[in-house]
């Protein structure tokens, strides 16, 4: 017999858990979409209840994540460092792949220097809270990634930094924000690069005009942007051509660097006070051996084939104008990300079930994570998608999405 039985009588803090029955419904149901295990993963096509499944929700887009010089190099480091540093890049935490890696992003997206992190979501926390004092105000996008809210709170928890989120995307709003505080005081501005739920893309020259008009710095996070867009795919500040005006970039390595970690960059003197200042930094043991290795070999293979960003766009091009001639509401876009509107939870689940059975997955999202009667399915596309499995994506679409009476 559990606590909760034996005290349920009493107001319990894990009430909530044991109240919670919504996935075991849809579950019961035959349409739970998440937490599929990938069996085998070569890429575009990976094996999943024992079958071939085109992958099509994946955020691997340059298809590194198979890639035999990146399998080659994590295997090397494994050799080499084992399998862990095992302690914070502060103190026993930092190999001469940890340095080769920063030197190397640096120079990818223009900056001086770039500093490491054990994963992407911690990198928001790593260098929000230690910029800011609590007389300084954070704007942040309102769809701004989660990652991005947690660094916000946390800098606003540990220093009484104020938070202010302005509408999303919109420089009016943020100017209005922007003009509402003395011009001397301390400003930063954080946004998305590209919006992970619907791959729209952050208006930066515009932001970097208003944060010089009005003394603010900048932050952007590249995690959907880092080898999709810019210049062979350095990103949003590359994109606009702001890449001196925009004081810091950060990225994740689990997308187009087939890896787990991730980094920001900026000026030297600025990454130099995080490595000194930063908790997530100094209190966390350091990306592993095999991870960076990883990274690095990722990095290598997007400077020499920058033709695989043009694959990408041109794949999920491919997909977001069939899906539109078919009928769907398909959200307007330049990114690997390719947003389908459906509405209705039942008919999302649906139409992910139906297309899991063809062959094909897909991420669906609900609300919260979309507003109210905003379910949609989130397709992701890769540089290494072939013709055949676009086409079989946009031919099943629209055979279930006929079924279903969703177009």
């Amino acid at each position: 017999m559990s606590s909760h039985e034996t005290d349920n009588k009493l107001p319990s803090l894990f009430d909530k858990c044991y109240d919670y029955t919504y996935a075991d419904d849809v579950k019961a149901a035959g349409i739970y979409p998440y937490f599929r295990p990938i069996e085998e993963s070569e890429g575009p096509v990976v094996k999943m209840e024992g079958k071939p499944v085109i992958m099509a929700g994946s955020n691997n887009y340059l298809g590194l994540t198979a890639h035999p010089k990146v399998k080659e190099a994590t295997v090397n480091a494994l050799k080499t460092y084992g399998t862990s540093c095992s302690g914070s890049r502060y103190l026993t935490g930092t190999i001469p792949l940890h340095e080769e890696l920063e030197r190397k992003l640096a120079a990818f997206v223009g900056k001086d220097n770039a500093l490491l992190f054990s994963t992407g979501y911690q990198t928001s926390q790593g260098v929000i809270q230690p910029l800011v004092k609590r007389s300084d105000t954070i704007f942040s996008d309102k769809d701004n990634h989660a990652s991005i809210q947690a660094g916000n709170f946390i800098a606003k928890g540990s220093t009484g930094t104020n938070v202010i989120r302005y509408k999303h995307c919109s420089l009016e709003d943020l100017e209005r924000k922007l003009a509402s505080l003395p011009l001397e005081a301390g400003k930063f501005i954080v946004t998305d690069g590209v919006f992970s739920t619907f791959g729209n893309i952050a208006e930066l020259e515009g932001i970097t005009k208003l944060a010089k008009k009005y003394n603010a710095k900048t932050l952007v996070d590249d995690a959907h942007a880092f080898g999709v867009i810019g210049k062979g795919g350095r990103g949003t500040a590359s994109e606009f051509g702001v890449e001196d005006d925009t004081d810091l970039i950060m990225c994740t390595f689990s997308k187009t660097l087939a890896s787990l970690g991730g980094f920001v960059a900026g000026d030297e003197r600025v990454i130099n006070y995080l490595k000194h200042h930063s908790p997530a930094l100094i209190f966390s043991a350091s990306p592993t051996p095999s991870s960076v290795a990883a990274a690095i070999a990722a990095l290598d293979i997007v400077v020499a084939e920058p033709e695989r960003v043009q694959r990408l766009v041109d794949n999920a091009e491919f997909v977001r104008n069939g899906l539109k001639d078919a009928g769907f509401q398909v959200i307007d876009g330049r990114t690997a990300i390719v947003p389908v509107l459906i509405g209705d939870n039942k008919k999302a689940f649906g139409l992910w079930k139906g297309l899991f059975d063809e062959g094909i997955f897909v991420n669906v999202f609900i609300p919260p994570a979309t507003p109210p009667n905003k379910s949609m399915m989130r397709n992701s596309f890769m540089a290494t998608h072939e013709p055949e499995h676009l086409e079989k994506v946009v031919e099943c679409y629209t055979k279930i999405g006929k079924k279903l009476g969703i177009i």
